[in-house]
């Protein structure tokens, strides 16, 4: 069957189960466009940025565990893409995204709109292509959906040069793949495994460290299974948090640099730490030579690139976190450690989180109503700085997939296209976004797009005048120095949204919370809630650059 090439992208699309992207269209991108116009199996959300498209493929991705994929012209389109590509590769997320590209006999002429923009995104990409022949598009995309959700997840990045998107071609969609020196390692050594359910039986004060690797690998139930059996305490990483139910009492919320106290004491008392697809990132860890001091270190991730990067390592297994919990919880026998449990009960009892809970409008007051309000059951999107960590700390996760961050990047402007993406992947849940009055303004623009596609999103602004989080770290390590971190300027959110035709409140008391919240999310539209919150509201615990995670700011 002969194609033109963009005919052969559409019906790649479709074989992959494509049923959303999102972009921008331009010059050199048109023909493509064209294609999908007549498409009706496809729908096309138009972001007003291609920063935003990247960003709502990416909070799709999260939201479904499906491969988002963005669309984009060349030149400044492509550019634009790079801060959403290096998230997603920061955070393990599979993408797909096209670029149109410059006519191949122009490519190296400096010709209008053209960048190399396989170079330019070569270290924040899991791979990327330039297709050169329409008869390469079918087993170049075929590859790039392969890459993008096997393995660790990442971005990749598919370049499209005009005439190639023109030209004719045979179409055949590849039925398998096979690229030499790609084969990820799925099932751990069993020799490995034995260890592991050896030292579990062994250790009085073992626990789980689980990251985002439980998440992208479905590995949630299995991680339960462990953890019940063998009455294991669970913390998590910011990227981990749903993929242990944060209501149970084997839950220790997250560790690290915001995490919880008891939390961070366990890490530094535990004789075992079982890490589950983890990065051990400076935030997660502290002063690395403390790290786990006590502890023999078990660690778990499909990346061996990453076992024993950061942290030395006694136990390595190579494997995906599902198909090694399954086989480890085949040979673990029930065990209590019961003096271990009434340890971290007492350091529970004794450092719970905690704010000044006064007449202010506090913004973990906020989010302790927003998880009453919604029983817990809503995804929850955030963009970054304070009111990413007050989500993480306040609003209890009990699901995977329920919670949507930027961690490795912590990229500002990110929450809000996320969570048009993540609505769009999940139409039948409640999505909330969570975000700050500087954050939100760096991709305020989707608005539009919220409100043309009728996007049923709840953006929850925590407004302190501030760029919060580098104004905390001013306060305590700059002697209150705030250098440019005073938001003087700031729009009108409500005015600004109601110039969309969006609908917003603004709310700067207490009791003005559960009433606007019942309110806003009783309607079936976008909607926008100002927060006037206190200026200097800081988060805590707080661990400080290079100190070990068991001592933090913050705690009694």
């Amino acid at each position: 069957m002969k194609l033109s090439g963009v005919e052969i992208v559409i019906e790649c699309l479709k074989k992959e189960g494509v049923e959303v992207v999102f972009g921008i269209p331009g010059g050199a991108i048109m023909p493509l466009y064209d294609a999908l116009y007549n498409e009706p199996s496809i729908t096309h959300i138009l972001t007003r940025h291609e920063q935003g498209a990247a960003h709502a493929a990416d909070g799709y991705a999260r939201a479904t565990g499906r491969v988002g994929v963005c669309i984009v012209t060349s030149g400044p389109g492509a550019t634009n893409l790079v801060t959403g590509l290096a998230n997603a590769y920061l955070d393990s997320v599979p993408l797909v995204a096209f670029t149109g590209q410059v006519p191949t006999n122009l490519i190296g002429t400096d010709a209008f709109q053209e960048v190399y923009i396989g170079g330019i995104t070569s270290s924040i990409t899991k791979h990327n292509y330039v297709v050169r022949r329409a008869e390469d598009l079918a087993g170049t995309i075929k590859e790039a959906f392969y890459l993008a959700r096997t393995g660790r997840p990442g971005p990749v990045l598919v370049d499209l040069p005009k005439d190639v998107q023109l030209a004719q071609a045979n179409f055949e969609y590849p039925q398998k793949v096979n690229l030499e020196g790609y084969n990820p390692t799925y099932m751990g050594h069993i020799n490995q495994i034995k260890r592991v359910a050896q030292s579990i039986a062994q250790a009085k004060k073992p626990l789980i460290c689980a990251g985002g690797g439980v998440i992208a690998a479905e590995a949630s139930s299995e991680l339960r299974d462990l953890a019940f059996k063998a009455h294991l305490p669970v913390a998590t990483t910011l990227m981990g948090l749903g993929s242990f139910p944060e209501t149970h009492p084997l839950s220790l919320g997250m560790l690290g640099m915001h995490g919880t106290a008891y939390a961070n004491y366990a890490i530094g008392a535990a004789d075992l730490i079982i890490v589950l697809g983890v990065r051990f990132s400076d935030r997660v860890t502290g002063k690395l030579a403390e790290f786990g001091s006590q502890a023999k270190i078990v660690h778990i991730d499909i990346d061996p690139a990453e076992i024993g990067k950061n942290v030395p390592v006694d136990i390595p297994i190579v494997g995906d976190a599902k198909r090694v919990l399954k086989k480890l919880n085949e040979l673990i026998t029930p065990q209590e450690k019961v003096e271990w449990l009434k340890m971290i009960e007492d350091w529970k009892r004794k450092y719970p989180l905690k704010y000044e809970d006064n007449q202010e409008l506090k913004p973990q007051y906020i989010i302790e109503k927003v998880y009453e309000i919604t029983q817990g059951q809503a995804v929850i999107v955030t963009d970054v700085g304070q009111h990413q960590m007050w989500a993480a700390q306040y609003y209890k996760y009990t699901e995977p997939r329920t919670f949507i961050s930027s961690g490795g990047l912590g990229t500002m402007g990110y929450g809000f296209p996320a969570a048009i993406g993540a609505k769009r992947g999940c139409p039948e849940k409640r999505v909330i976004c969570i975000s700050g009055d500087g954050s939100f303004q760096m991709n305020q623009q989707e608005i539009a797009t919220a409100v043309t596609n009728d996007s049923a999103i709840t953006v929850i602004i925590m407004n302190n005048g501030y760029l919060g989080m580098v104004r905390q770290w001013q306060e305590l390590f700059y002697d209150k120095r705030y250098a440019e971190t005073n938001l003087k300027g700031n729009p009108d959110f409500v005015k600004l949204v109601e110039a969309y035709s969006g609908t917003a409140f603004r709310i700067s008391k207490k009791e003005e919370v559960y009433p606007t919240l019942e309110k806003a999310l009783a309607l079936n539209h976008f909607v926008l809630i100002d927060c006037v919150i206190p200026a200097e509201e800081n988060v805590f615990p707080m661990v400080a650059p290079g100190s070990p995670i068991s001592k933090m700011i913050g705690v009694d």
